[in-house]
């Protein structure tokens, strides 16, 4: 059996060769990445006669138009497809099946199917979770490859996702850096793309700075829609805590406040964030609980006593908690004793204090921003420590809301935004302003001239 493939640029031969679990490609739009996709799924399906693949995108039409138009002429005679299922058959044995996974319904779908690879197209366009979901289905006692191929540009839900495990690098429990690799690719590497539509550089050229550093440039650090932009995650600075808001734990002074805030949640994850303010009145937040699975957005089932238990085992062990008052704030909603006893009132049953938080979604938004700003010197008015994981994977992932200007996507994983606002609201701050350094010697009154044009 022979399949034409044609001539792959430099970076598509590196994303062919590449031998690794976990593979990304792409990042700027443009690098040919569908084209490496549909390559990959063919020399795979010849090279292992039976092998199981799935190729996924976040709707029909998608796969449709960027696969199945090219596939039914590329293998014509040398695969059948099979529309009823969505799927090329060899005749080797190895399958390639289309999927798509545009919601939660769509990923249980999948519950119990095993493929030997996976192929994740335009990977940012899906849900962390669904991502998740579907990976579990790579498994099997055969000896074909077991690897998951991700194409991807900056932005999108799954942005935060694609940029902690290939780009920060940043690997939780169980995952074996390793087994990771990102493959960029821009379109200056796609010659045949600049040679059949030259204009293509000039269309991305002409986008919005924060679109055209993500989509011409391949910048993962700027995100259109993205609200808390300015959030960074430095590790060269956890130390001096300039230009970065994740910095290197410490003790907290005990004449510091601490305060706590707090989102339910069953479900879904509850929250719980500690805070120290210090004299000047800079927030850390030193410690969290958060009550997450593992898998993104979903929550423990744990009672409200089982939460208020353990929120009491930490602050009496913790040693930047123990022996402390403590301050709460939380959702208003906890007070809702409409169906029998409260949540707050589970809550007292611990000696866990709260005041009903101001619920305001934008200016709560909006003193976070004015916390997050960097002054003249590089230092925000609020700090998050390295082991705050869950406040660093969440909040810089969230994007506007696509009904409601200034506010974020309610259907995110919200929660530890949600907490962090009703401290944020408990003491706010006004916005910071610029500081105009004095010039020392100035005989001339030089500055007083140019202030004055």
């Amino acid at each position: 059996m022979e399949i034409y493939i044609g001539t792959p640029n430099e970076r598509q031969k590196e994303f062919l060769r590449c031998e690794k679990k976990y593979i990304a490609f792409g990042g700027a739009r443009g690098g040919g990445k569908s084209w490496a996709v549909r390559c990959k799924a063919k020399l795979l399906a010849l090279r292992y006669p039976g092998i199981r693949l799935l190729l996924v995108r976040r709707t029909l039409p998608e796969i449709e138009a960027n696969h199945l138009t090219f596939l039914r002429r590329e293998l014509a005679g040398a695969a059948a497809y099979r529309a009823g299922e969505r799927r090329f058959v060899f005749a080797n044995g190895s399958s390639l099946q289309f999927g798509y996974c545009g919601s939660d319904r769509d990923a249980e779908r999948y519950q119990g199917a095993e493929y030997d690879v996976i192929f994740f197209d335009e990977a940012t366009q899906l849900q962390e979770r669904w991502m998740r979901q579907l990976a579990a289905c790579v498994r099997g006692v055969n000896g074909f490859p077991k690897r998951i191929y991700y194409t991807c540009n900056p932005g999108g839900p799954g942005h935060g996702y694609i940029k902690r495990l290939f780009i920060d690098r940043r690997y939780e429990p169980g995952e074996n850096g390793e087994d990771y690799v990102f493959i960029p690719a821009r379109v200056t590497d796609n010659r045949v793309l600049l040679a059949r539509q030259p204009e293509y550089v000039k269309q991305l050229e002409a986008l919005p700075p924060k679109l055209r550093a993500a989509w011409l440039e391949g910048k993962w650090d700027v995100l259109a829609g993205q609200v808390f932009q300015e959030f960074t995650d430095d590790p060269a600075h956890y130390e001096d805590r300039r230009y970065s808001h994740v910095i290197r734990p410490f003790r907290i002074p005990r004449e510091w406040n601490v305060y706590r805030s707090y989102d339910f949640g069953y479900a879904k994850p509850f929250s719980c964030g500690w805070w120290a303010v210090d004299h000047d009145g800079c927030v850390y937040r030193i410690a969290e609980l958060y009550g997450c699975t593992g898998t993104p957005d979903e929550g423990v089932l744990w009672t409200p006593e089982k939460q208020f238990a353990e929120i009491r085992r930490i602050e009496e062990e913790h040693p930047d908690l123990r022996g402390r008052t403590i301050h709460g704030v939380a959702d208003p909603a906890i007070w809702d004793a409409s169906r029998g006893e409260s949540i707050y009132e589970t809550a007292l049953r611990h000696r866990i204090y709260f005041v009903k938080g101001d619920n305001q979604r934008i200016p709560g938004w909006m003193q976070m921003h004015y916390r997050m700003a960097f002054d003249g010197e590089g230092y925000p008015m609020l700090y998050v420590f390295e082991n705050c994981r869950a406040f660093i994977r969440t909040v810089p992932g969230l994007l506007y809301s696509g009904t409601a200007p200034e506010d974020v996507d309610t259907s995110q994983e919200d929660h530890v935004a949600d907490e962090s606002r009703y401290f944020c609201m408990m003491r706010p701050i006004a916005p910071r302003t610029a500081e105009v350094r004095q010039i020392g010697d100035d005989p001339l009154n030089m500055a007083k001239k140019f202030f004055e044009k």
